[in-house]
Order: structure tokens, then C-alpha cells, then sequence
């Protein structure tokens, strides 16, 4: 099948091709809008602090900058450890924090880290995010991983939600019901057999048509 013939068949099956990718969307708007929660991210920041490392001077060379990385891994390590999670549930009076989302990020040249948390409700996951800042510090001094974690910027509960993006979804519901569009137009074209023009019978038997009957109207003489 060339290209010219599939728009072809598109263009004679349009109906199909537009109805149904508009009913995906219009499917997935609904689901995502009763179905899908929002959720709400809330983000905080912080410095490790080495005394070790401030004794020996404010030189900064590729074993500084190594130093750092690696005690930022660690710590990112530490945040994302069920010790800490844990410490903050309880704090927070939390069974645990299955609910949340938790993201950690560090720079690559500096002892600054970042801490998301995305949860269903922009207060509580403001106080996670806060919450396991302070526990980080205490579980980092106990295991001798850095003197202290200090918070450059605190977690504010955010204005507007994170997610879900219900628009992408739409979207790619919308790409999806196109190509099944686009499918079952081909497969009903492959499974019928039936012969509608002159041509279609010199393709099915090889021969030539060397006659035709014209179409007779009902009562015409």
C-alpha cells in the first residue's frame, strides 16, 4: 500500500479517523481529572559542613572539588535511607512516608544539596521536606559523615500543584486512539475481499478485463 492510497483510505473512513482519537482524549481528560490526585512538591536546600575540610583553607583544587562531591553523595545517600525517613515519620507523627515522593539532588562542585518531596497535600509536604533536613543533620553527626547540615532555604508549602500533567496525558491519548485509528482502517481494508472495480479483478486474477456489463436500473428497458 503506497502512501497516496493510505490517505486515501483514511480520507474515505474520516469519521473514524477523527471520532475516535477525540473519544481517548476526552476519555483520559475524565479519568484524569477524577481519578488522578493532584500533588504538590516542596523543595529545601542545604550545606554540609566539614570542619576538617575548613581547617585545611579556602584552596579549591580537583581534590577539594572531588571531597565535596563525595560528601554530597553521601549525604544524598543518607536523606533517601529508611533511618531518616523513618526519624521523620515519627517526628511528624506519621505511620511512615509511602506517600510521598522523595528527590534528592546535589551540584557537582559545590557541598549544596537539594531535598523534593511530592506528596497530596502542599503543607505536609512542606514538613517532610523540613522535617528530614533536621534529621539528615542528626543521623550525618552520629555517623561521622559531615559536623553538621545546615538549611540554606526551608520548604514553603507551593502555591499550585506539580502533577499530575494531565495535558500530556490528553495528548498522548489522543496520539494513541490515531494510530488505532489508523490500524483498524488498514485491517478492515486487508480483510475485505470483495471486488468493487475492474481493476481490483485484473489485480486478483492477472487478466486483463476485455468487457463490462453496465448497471441496469429496476424496470429500466
Amino acid at each position: 500500500m503506497t502512501l497516496l492510497e493510505l490517505f486515501q483510505l483514511l480520507k474515505k473512513h474520516l469519521q473514524l479517523v477523527v471520532v475516535l482519537p477525540v473519544a481517548c482524549a476526552l476519555v483520559m481528560a475524565v479519568a484524569s481529572i477524577a481519578v488522578m490526585r493532584n500533588t504538590y512538591t516542596a523543595q529545601t536546600s542545604m550545606y554540609i559542613l566539614s570542619t576538617a575540610s575548613a581547617a585545611q583553607g579556602q584552596t579549591t583544587n580537583y581534590n577539594e572539588l572531588t571531597a565535596s562531591q563525595l560528601l554530597a553523595n553521601d549525604v544524598a545517600a543518607l536523606l533517601e535511607s529508611d533511618r531518616v525517613e523513618k526519624d521523620a515519620a515519627e517526628a511528624l507523627g506519621l505511620e511512615d512516608l509511602k506517600d510521598y515522593d522523595v528527590s534528592v539532588a546535589s551540584e557537582t562542585t559545590t557541598r549544596v544539596i537539594s531535598l523534593s518531596v511530592t506528596g497530596p497535600d502542599p503543607e505536609s509536604a512542606a514538613n517532610v521536606a523540613n522535617e528530614m533536613a533536621k534529621q539528615v543533620s542528626i543521623v550525618a553527626q552520629d555517623v561521622q559523615v559531615a559536623d553538621s547540615i545546615n538549611v540554606i532555604d526551608e520548604a514553603v508549602a507551593p502555591d499550585s500543584p506539580s502533577g499530575p500533567n494531565r495535558p500530556l496525558y490528553v495528548a498522548v491519548a489522543f496520539m494513541a486512539g490515531l494510530f488505532l485509528a489508523v490500524a483498524i482502517v488498514v485491517l478492515m481494508d486487508m480483510l475485505d475481499t470483495r471486488v468493487r472495480s475492474a481493476e481490483d479483478a485484473e489485480e486478483l486474477l492477472g487478466v486483463p478485463v476485455i468487457g463490462r456489463i453496465p448497471a441496469m436500473k429496476k424496470g429500466g428497458k
